[in-house]
């Protein structure tokens, strides 16, 4: 897996699944990447309110779907509603480190302690945490990382890794479907299974 240096744009972001869904069907229906942006400019794909956001979008998604190896297409398009979340989820993960470490230091590190929910205190510490080790993230605001903690938050609720609690959230541990575990492990991204479910491959 390839670390990023840490960044705060996730403020800005979604889980955008039936987005996503749309961007990898394409892809393995044989668009390219060129081509699917071109559909969006022209025919606003995904049904953003501005042409800026359309744009948004699509740098996101693109960038989420290009963070996996292509081979995962066909587990996609075949997999149930459950295993396509999971794709997206891992996709977003693979994409932004910080999102991968949060899920990585408070889901993983609740269930390696046997507690199935987290606490706005473990937020808080985490992005704390961040601040002491990141001079980039030692300059965001407050508000900023409440943002975040947001996004994170919101990213994991629809993909069905969580409920919606205000101050304590329930983790729901995945089970991962054979087929994509054993794509994860071939892949080596061992630690995406590590992070969402506090097990080993």
């Amino acid at each position: 897996m390839i670390r990023k240096k840490y960044g705060a744009g996730a403020v800005k972001f979604s889980f955008w699944f039936m987005e996503f869904r749309k961007v990898v069907q394409l892809r393995n229906d044989g668009k390219s990447f060129e081509e699917i942006k071109r559909i969006n400019q022209e025919e606003n794909l995904f049904g953003a309110r501005t042409p800026a956001r359309a744009q948004q979008i699509y740098s996101t998604v693109s960038a989420r779907v290009r963070s996996l190896d292509e081979s995962f297409y066909p587990i996609f398009v075949h997999g149930d509603l459950m295993t396509q979340k999971q794709i997206a989820l891992i996709a977003a993960l693979a994409h932004d480190t910080l999102f991968f470490d949060f899920v990585y230091h408070v889901i993983r590190e609740k269930l390696l302690i046997g507690s199935n929910e987290f606490t706005e205190s473990d937020v808080r510490i985490f992005f704390k945490n961040v601040q002491i080790q990141d001079e980039k993230a030692a300059k965001w605001t407050e508000a900023t990382i409440r943002r975040l903690g947001i996004a994170y938050k919101t990213q994991l609720f629809e993909a069905g890794v969580t409920d919606k609690g205000k101050e304590v959230r329930k983790i729901y541990k995945p089970l991962f479907d054979r087929e994509l575990k054993n794509w994860l492990l071939d892949h080596d991204m061992e630690p995406m299974i590590r992070a969402l479910t506090g097990e080993n491959g």
